[in-house]
C-alpha cells in the first residue's frame, strides 16, 4: 500500500493528505521504545515501497547493527526500483511487452516472484490476483498520487468481460507469455511480504537474531527486544490507536489490509484501492482485516499475500482462511462489528475493557 492517503468531502475544495506509515510510527515503534530505554536497541529507517520503513536491531552494539540495517534497506530499495509496476523497471518492461501481445525473457528473481504469485493466486480463488494491475489503473489507483474520480463504466465492463489475471501467464523457464494482454502485473500487494522475508535472511546471515521490520504495518519479528516480546499495534481502522496489542515471537509476521490507507470519497461513499477482482469495484463489506502468521518459511510473503483475499473474501473469510492455513484473524465489517479467529483472540491485549466481538472458530 503505497503512498499518500487522499480523502475528499462533499465539496471540492474540502481536501486531506497525510501519511499512510506514520499511523504505523505511532501504533508499533511508539509501544515498543516506550517500555524501555536501552541502548543496545537501535533504530534505522527509510522511505521505500512509498510508505515508510523501520528496522529496529536488539542486544549488539551500534557498530555491528548499522550496516546490517544499512543492508535490508539497500534490499529494499533494490526491490522497489526493479519491481515498480509503472516506472522503469523490469516488471514494467514485461507488462509493456505483454500489453503488446509478445512473449518477455526475465530475470530468474522475477520468474520466481511470479511463479509462486501465480500459485497463490490459485490457491486464493484469484481474490488475490497482481495481475489486475489494468483495473487497479482504471480506478485511478496505479499512481503514487490519484484523483477522486469514478472510472469510465464501459471501461470497467470491457475490464470485467475480458477479466485479465495472473492465470492468463504461462512461465517456462525464464520466459513468460499471456494469452490476455489485458494482464498488467502490480505487485503492490505481495512485495512488501516478500521484502520481510529477505530482511530476516539477510539478519540471520549477519548472525542478528533479534529484531523488529515494519514496512508500513507489515511487519516481522526476530527473536526478542533485549528478552522481552516485541509488541506491536493492530491498526483501529476509524479511531486512533490501536484496536489490540499483540506479542510477536520469534518467526512471525503480521499482515494488515485496510480501507484507510488508499481511499478517496464522493458524496459520502468511501471508495478504497482494494478491488474485488469478480466485479472490478473496490471492495465495501470490510474496514480492515489482519492476520497472523506463525513461523514458517516465507512467513513474510504469507503475511502480505492473505490479508488481501481475506479482505476480499468479506463474510466467507473463514472457509478461506482454512484453505490458506491462516488461523490468527481479526476482522473489522463496514458497520464496525468485529469478528475474530478464536486462536488470535487468545494472543490479543486490550486497553481496558475488550470491545463487543464475534469469535469465529476455524475447524480444520
Amino acid at each position: 500500500m503505497r503512498g499518500n492517503i487522499e480523502t475528499q468531502g462533499h465539496g471540492e475544495n474540502r481536501k486531506k493528505v497525510f501519511s499512510v506509515s506514520l499511523c504505523w510510527t505511532v501504533l508499533v515503534i511508539f509501544p515498543l521504545l516506550a517500555a524501555c530505554h536501552r541502548p543496545s536497541l537501535h533504530r534505522q529507517e527509510s522511505s521505500v515501497f512509498g510508505t515508510r520503513v523501520e528496522i529496529l536491531v536488539a542486544g549488539i552494539d551500534e557498530a555491528k547493527a548499522r550496516p546490517a540495517a544499512a543492508a535490508v534497506l539497500a534490499e529494499f530499495d533494490r526491490l522497489h526500483r526493479n519491481y515498480h509496476a509503472w516506472e522503469s523497471s523490469e516488471l514494467n518492461e514485461l507488462n509493456m511487452a505483454l500489453a503488446s501481445g509478445r512473449s518477455w525473457n526475465v530475470s530468474p528473481e522475477l520468474a520466481a516472484l511470479l511463479s509462486d504469485a501465480w500459485q497463490r493466486s490459485a490457491q486464493s480463488g484469484a481474490l488475490f490476483d497482481p495481475g489486475i494491475g489494468s483495473l487497479i489503473r482504471l480506478w485511478g489507483f496505479h499512481s503514487d498520487t490519484f484523483r477522486p474520480v469514478m472510472p469510465d463504466p464501459e471501461k470497467i465492463a470491457a475490464w470485467r468481460a475480458s477479466r485479465p489475471g495472473m492465470s492468463d501467464l504461462a512461465i517456462e523457464g525464464g520466459k513468460v507469455t499471456s494469452r490476455n494482454s489485458g494482464v498488467l502485473i502490480d505487485f503492490g500487494g505481495y512485495l512488501k511480504g516478500v521484502a520481510l522475508d529477505r530482511a530476516a535472511a539477510l539478519l540471520r546471515e549477519r548472525k542478528i537474531d533479534n529484531a523488529l521490520i515494519n514496512i508500513g504495518g507489515n511487519i516481522m519479528a526476530l527473536g526478542t527486544k533485549n528478552g522481552a516480546p516485541w509488541r506491536v499495534g493492530v491498526q483501529h481502522p476509524r479511531q486512533p490507536g490501536p484496536l489490540a496489542i499483540v506479542e510477536l515471537r520469534d518467526g512471525e509476521a503480521i499482515g494488515t489490509s485496510g480501507d484507510y490507507q488508499r481511499y478517496f470519497e464522493l458524496d459520502g461513499k468511501r471508495y478504497c484501492h482494494l478491488l474485488d477482482p469478480r466485479d472490478g469495484a473496490p471492495v465495501a463489506h470490510t474496514r480492515s482485516l489482519t492476520v497472523l502468521v506463525t513461523p514458517r518459511e516465507n512467513a513474510g510473503t504469507h503475511s502480505d499475500a492473505t490479508s488481501k483475499p481475506l479482505f476480499i473474501a468479506g463474510p466467507s473469510w473463514p472457509e478461506l482462511a482454512r484453505k490458506l492455513d491462516v488461523a490468527n484473524v481479526l476482522r473489522v465489517d463496514s458497520s464496525g462489528h468485529i469478528q475474530v479467529s478464536a486462536d488470535f483472540l487468545k494472543r490479543l491485549e486490550f486497553d481496558g475493557k475488550p470491545p463487543p466481538m464475534e469469535v469465529i472458530q476455524l475447524v480444520w
